[in-house]
This record gives C-alpha cells, structure tokens and sequence, in this order.
C-alpha cells in the first residue's frame, strides 16, 4: 500500500512539473486582455515570476535579474513576464513601481490570484520557467541573494 501510494505521489508530482499553464484571464499593464495559457516566446524559454508591490524579496528579485536581463536575452532569448498579485484597490501602484526600478518586463496584473490560485501558488516570490511550447519545467519560491544565476542556468538547459 505505501509503494502504491509513493508511484501515485511521484506520478502528480512529475505530471504538474510538466503541465501546461492554466486558461485564466488577466490583463496587461496597459489594460490588454491576456489569457495565461496562451504565453509564449517565440518558441523559446519563458520565466514567469509572482510579485507584489509591498514585497520586498519580490521587490529584490525582479530588481537582481534586471541587472542581467539584457545579457540573459541576448544569450538565450529568454522573456519575463512578470505577474503582479496585488488586489484590485493596489493595482494602481504596479505601473509606478514598475517604472520606478526600470523593469523592462511585460507585466501582467492578477489582481483576484487566479493564476496564482490555479497554480496552486501559496506564498511570493514565486518563479515558473516554462518550455518553448508553455510547458512548465521548473518551480522555485522565495528569493535569496544569488538565486537568479539558478534561474538563468535551467533556462540554458532548455536552449541547448
């Protein structure tokens, strides 16, 4: 019974580290409608990082991989999307913040955690690296000092 258990476990496991995003409905920046399931990259990698205005390792995160975006988009192609889950009434604070640390993500607002609650995402930051095809590969939460040169070397692992 504990083996039957343990491939069951395994098998959720392996099956959400390689599922497809979920079709939830949010909006850009500029108020455009985009579906989460329908994220691309041209065919190649994509991060997609969880973020709120009043979190600060958030805050620190989006911050260090904006040191480096340019060579890790030179280098690999790679995109960031970058998914606000601040409430409706906050919403308002994301375009500030934004231009503010100079973030030259494409940033999407979630602003009632749809996609952060279909992803089962429980706390920020929270990072995906999705396939070329949208296809979830990888999952981190929380943030410390350094932790984007692990980011950056699954997405080499996905280019090669």
């Amino acid at each position: 019974m504990k083996r039957l258990f343990f491939v069951a476990a395994l098998l959720a496991m392996v099956s959400t580290a390689f599922a497809q995003l979920p079709s939830v409905t949010l909006k850009d920046i500029n108020g455009k409608t985009v579906n989460a399931a329908e994220l691309r990259n041209d065919g190649k990698p994509f991060i997609i990082d969880f973020f709120a205005t009043w979190c600060k390792p958030c805050n620190r995160e989006l911050d260090a991989i904006a040191e480096v975006y340019d060579d890790w988009r030179e280098e690999t192609g790679v995109k960031i999307f970058a998914v606000s889950i601040d409430v409706a009434q906050n919403v308002g604070k994301v375009k500030p913040l934004v231009d503010n640390h100079g973030w030259e993500y494409d940033v999407l607002l979630d602003p009632n955690s749809d996609l952060k609650r279909a992803l089962g995402i429980q706390m920020i930051p929270y990072v995906l690296i999705c396939d070329g095809n949208g296809k979830i590969v990888y999952k981190h939460n929380g943030y410390t000092d350094g932790a984007e040169q692990e980011l950056i070397e699954k997405v080499r692992e996905l280019v090669k």
